[in-house]
């Protein structure tokens, strides 16, 4: 059988602290970047790093450990882009250089589960290689602006942060036609990691012990926020390149709005920001992911603990 070609490009934050604030960084591009690894019809052809979730400097080595530590060191890794696309400075970097390296010897997927930076720099950079992309997985995307980014029952929204860090990266992807799958919020809020599953993992082999013991300070996060678990985000990108029968989709379009900032508390007209808007007006075509078969919990664990 062949094994479909995979390059990961990723914000790693996994047991990070974060940098502006009190707290950890979020865990679940690990479990993405994981199961990809483990998966026996993938072959992950590189990993870049990029900023997001947190900075290059955390992503990057975190990059490193997980092809050393848990792919024998055979997935080679590159530094990718530290901050947003500068228009009026565009630079390459050994990431986006390597990526075009590697789509001129073989079409590929991408997924792109942090800011899509480093995809938006190849397409700059590299403008004749966009056909060699076979599709650009991403977490980001929304049908309204109303469809708020739940988190707990605090009345707290996060950000659809892979979209707001980088907002050109996706306005490229779109132009130049790239084929682009979206698993947004609406899709990962369906699923859940919760304690019992940190401790099946945490008796597990030694990469599922580290996203374990990483992964009990974030599921506290949540759990103060008012959940009895996470919401692993990335993974549904993962998943979806693995086994596409188990996640459900539809055909759209997606196009970039500016409407207050729902972040933002007692925001009255101050506040605003693009938003990522996936419906069925013009604009862009996209696969929109918005739900997952009735025994998806199950594949997961399976698919980790295999």
């Amino acid at each position: 059988m062949t094994k479909k070609k995979v390059w990961i490009d990723t914000d790693l934050s996994v047991g990070m602290t974060r940098e502006k604030r009190e707290g950890y960084c979020d865990v679940d591009d690990g479990y993405a970047v994981l199961q990809l690894i483990k998966a026996d019809t993938i072959e992950v052809c590189g990993i870049s790093a990029v900023f997001g979730n947190t900075v290059i400097e955390n992503s990057y080595p975190l990059s490193q450990k997980m092809s050393t530590e848990f792919a024998l060191g055979e997935i080679p890794v590159y530094k990718g882009a530290g901050e947003a696309i500068n228009l009026k400075a565009v630079e390459s970097n050994e990431a986006v250089d390597a990526l075009a390296e590697a789509l001129r010897k073989q079409p590929m997927i991408i997924m792109a589960i942090g800011p899509a930076t480093n995809v938006g720099l190849l397409l700059l950079k590299y403008p004749e290689l966009k056909s060699q992309i076979l599709e650009v997985v991403l977490v980001a995307g929304r049908r309204t602006p109303k469809d708020y980014f739940k988190i707990g029952n605090q009345g707290n929204h996060a950000q659809d942060l892979n979209f707001d860090l980088d907002n050109d990266a996706f306005r490229l992807m779109f132009e130049n036609r790239v084929p682009v799958t979206l698993c947004p919020f609406e899709i990962s809020n369906k699923v859940w990691i919760k304690a019992e599953d940190l401790d099946a993992l945490a008796d597990s082999d030694k990469g599922n012990q580290w996203l374990a013991q990483a992964s009990r300070a974030w599921l506290q996060q949540w759990v103060d926020q008012g959940a009895d678990g996470f919401n692993p985000f990335d993974v549904l990108a993962s998943h979806y390149i693995i086994s596409p029968e188990d996640i459900i989709s539809e055909e759209l379009n997606a196009r970039l709005e500016i409407y207050e900032d729902d972040t933002v508390k007692e925001n009255d007209k101050q506040v605003f920001k693009p938003y990522l808007l996936c419906d069925k007006k013009e604009g862009f075509p996209v696969k929109y992911c918005y739900d997952v078969v009735l025994d998806y919990h199950k594949k997961l664990m399976d698919s980790l603990l295999k």
